[in-house]
């Protein structure tokens, strides 16, 4: 465990150090963050749909007490949304697209000697090949957690308006109350930090497979559970210190 964490950080400095040239760097960054986040949107944004949609109805089947105005749906589905549904189960999804793919791809590299190519020519490989999938998660990251806390927020809506369980002025009057922004800023913080946590996992996992196809699999599927634990572990530290 403290090997492979030494070995870990050894990897993050590798990257860091005799990095390429700006141009060359942004250039593959853009490329990664299309594969990153264009492709990941049709995926978080069924989920966070459906997430929103059934979190307002359960929320609605449990709140049978008439004392509680119908509204507070609207803002239990919010705060539950922002806080910890739309950053940490995007992520978690992102997990296993995206860090299966970073994982998958450069464990290919490793075992048909690419990676030894790039180094034979005097590029710096873990630069050339990590540091731009972890700018472009961390970039994306945000955006998709953002547009998954719209998602969420009107699936909801959709659902808690359709299913009858409340009005459309009641959600929405729900949605309003108590808005606190920092929440925002709360969730947008974390995603940062899952993005890199996602992102430099499976590079690392990828980047030192060692043997076949197989060996290429379980690194992929190592670099997903590693990457999820890490997400929880993140989450509640996070939590912990910051609200």
């Amino acid at each position: 465990m403290v090997k492979t964490f030494g070995e870990f950080l050894l990897f993050m400095q590798s990257m860091l150090t005799r990095k390429e040239r700006f141009a060359t760097l942004w250039n593959r960054t853009l490329d990664e963050a299309i594969l990153i986040g264009i492709d990941s949107i049709f995926i978080v944004a069924i989920v966070s749909a459906f997430i929103g949609a059934v979190t307002c109805v359960q929320i609605a089947y449990n709140l049978t007490n008439p004392l509680i105005p119908k509204s507070t749906i609207g803002f239990m589905v919010r705060e539950m949304t922002i806080l910890e549904l739309a950053p940490t189960i995007t992520s978690i999804v992102l997990a296993g697209k995206v860090g299966s793919s970073i994982a998958g791809g450069l464990g290919t590299m490793r075992i048909t000697e690419q990676v030894s190519a790039l180094e034979v020519m005097g590029i710096n490989s873990a630069s050339y090949l990590v540091l731009p999938r972890i700018v472009a998660a961390m970039l994306m990251f945000p955006l998709l957690v953002i547009l998954a806390m719209v998602l969420s927020i009107v699936g909801g809506y959709l659902a808690g308006t359709l299913s009858g369980a409340m009005s459309a002025q009641e959600y929405i009057e729900g949605i309003r109350t108590d808005f606190v922004p920092y929440n925002i800023a709360f969730a947008l913080i974390k995603s940062v930090v899952f993005a890199f946590l996602v992102s430099a996992i499976s590079s690392f996992k990828g980047y030192y497979t060692e043997g076949g196809a197989l060996e290429v699999g379980a690194a992929s599927t190592g670099a997903v559970t590693n990457s999820i634990i890490a997400i929880l572990l993140a989450d509640y530290v996070l939590a912990a210190v910051l609200l």
